[in-house]
């Protein structure tokens, strides 16, 4: 996703304003900006962490929400963000490996699944 504005037109922005109302209103034009970029940010996550949560909940099979749960554990065992984790897991499907750390920590985390659906 690309940039909403640059520092260049941020700038351009604020020092074209000439009252008080026109800097506040400047303001709030570069906070809505800053946040249309975040959000747009986190709906592409997302879309990656839910196809991984699939991929898990069709291994497991479990919940979505155990999958959700064993994707945020490896994430926290493996200090690595959960987007990253789950696109990691994502791309195994088109022939990448998944590194080894967070191959060994999805191997646990299914075991513990599997172990709790027996009893």
């Amino acid at each position: 996703m690309h940039q909403v504005t640059t520092p260049r037109e941020e700038q351009w922005l604020l020092t074209a304003v000439t009252s008080t109302r026109d800097a506040a209103l400047a303001v709030e034009i570069l906070e809505l900006r800053a946040e249309i970029e975040q959000l747009g940010k986190a709906l592409a996550s997302r879309a990656v962490i839910d196809q991984a949560r699939g991929m898990v909940m069709a291994l497991a099979p479990c919940s979505s929400e155990r999958a959700w749960d064993l994707l945020v554990d490896v994430s926290q065992h493996c200090n690595v963000k959960l987007r990253d984790v789950a696109a990691a897991l994502v791309a195994t499907t088109k022939d990448e490996a998944l590194p080894e750390q967070l191959r060994r920590e999805l191997r646990r985390g299914l075991r513990r699944l599997h172990a709790a659906d027996r009893r």
